[in-house]
C-alpha cells in the first residue's frame, strides 16, 4: 500500500489538516471561476476532492461537479451532500475518468507529485487530457519549488483535540518529506507524506506531451502573478 492510500484514509489526517480556511478557499473558488469565466452548469470535476469542501462549494455556485478521491472514507463521508448535480466517486488520479467530456478538472491544494514513478505523473496529465472538451481547462495549484525550499521549517508541534502531532520536514533529493509521529488512544502511530518538488519546467513538459497549452501561473490564492518568493504555483492549462 503507498503511504498516501494509508495515510489518507485515516481519521488523524483529517483531523491533522482540520484547520484549513474554508474561507480563502471560497474566496479563491469564487476567484477562479470568474477568471474561467465559466457560466453557470459548466461540467467540473473536482480531482482529489478530499471530504469535499471545494466540491460543495462549486455545486452551490451553480455548477455540475463531479469529486473523486483515492480514500474510500474520504467519499463515503462526501456522499451525505449528494444531489442530482454533485456526484462523488472513488478514484485513482492515474487512471482514465469514465464521463462525458467535461468543462473544467481542478486539482486543488497539493493534490499530485505523491508517486515515485515520473510515468505515474505523466498519467494523471493525461487522465486530465482526455476527460477535458477541446478548449477545457486544467488547474494544477501546486507548491512552489522555490518557495518551499526557502522557507521549510524543520520541527514543529500541531496540537488538535488534545493530540500532540510531532512533526519534521527534510528535503531528500527531489521530494520533500513530512514525518509525522503521535499517540492517540494508548498507541503510537507513524506516518510520512512524500512529495516531489516539481519544477515549472517538468510540470510544463508534462503538459505539453499531454496535448496541453499552459496559460497562466499564479503565484497565490488572491490570483497574484507567479514569481519565485510566490507562496503557490497555480497552473492553468487549455486543452488545444
Amino acid at each position: 500500500m503507498e503511504w498516501f492510500e494509508s495515510w489518507f484514509d485515516t481519521p488523524y489526517y483529517h483531523l491533522l489538516y482540520s484547520n484549513r480556511d474554508y474561507t480563502e478557499a471560497e474566496n479563491f473558488i469564487t476567484k477562479l471561476t470568474s477568471e474561467l469565466q465559466l457560466p453557470p452548469s459548466s461540467k467540473i470535476i473536482d480531482l482529489a476532492c478530499g471530504k469535499g469542501r471545494h466540491s460543495v462549494f462549486l455545486n452551490k455556485l451553480g455548477y455540475d461537479v463531479l469529486g473523486l478521491d483515492l480514500s474510500r472514507q474520504s467519499i463515503e463521508y462526501d456522499k451525505q451532500f449528494e444531489n442530482q448535480t454533485l456526484i462523488f466517486d472513488v478514484h485513482d488520479m492515474r487512471n482514465p475518468i469514465d464521463t462525458d467530456p467535461i468543462d473544467a478538472v481542478f486539482n486543488l491544494f497539493t493534490s499530485f507529485g505523491y508517486f515515485d514513478d515520473e510515468n505515474d505523473d505523466k498519467k494523471v496529465f493525461q487522465s486530465v487530457y482526455d476527460a477535458l472538451k477541446p478548449g477545457g481547462y486544467f488547474v494544477l495549484d501546486y507548491l512552489n519549488e522555490e518557495y518551499v525550499r526557502k522557507n521549510i521549517t524543520s520541527e514543529t508541534i500541531i496540537t488538535r483535540e488534545g493530540i500532540d502531532f510531532q512533526i519534521t520536514k527534510k528535503i531528500e533529493g527531489r521530494h520533500i518529506i513530512k514525518d509525522i509521529r503521535f499517540n492517540a488512544e494508548g498507541k503510537s502511530f507513524h506516518f510520512f507524506e512524500k512529495v516531489k518538488l516539481h519544477t515549472l519546467n517538468a510540470i510544463q513538459s508534462y503538459a505539453t506531451e499531454c496535448g496541453f497549452e499552459r496559460l497562466k501561473i499564479w503565484g497565490d490564492y488572491q490570483l497574484n502573478d507567479f514569481n519565485e518568493t510566490s507562496s503557490r504555483c497555480i497552473n492553468l492549462f487549455k486543452k488545444k
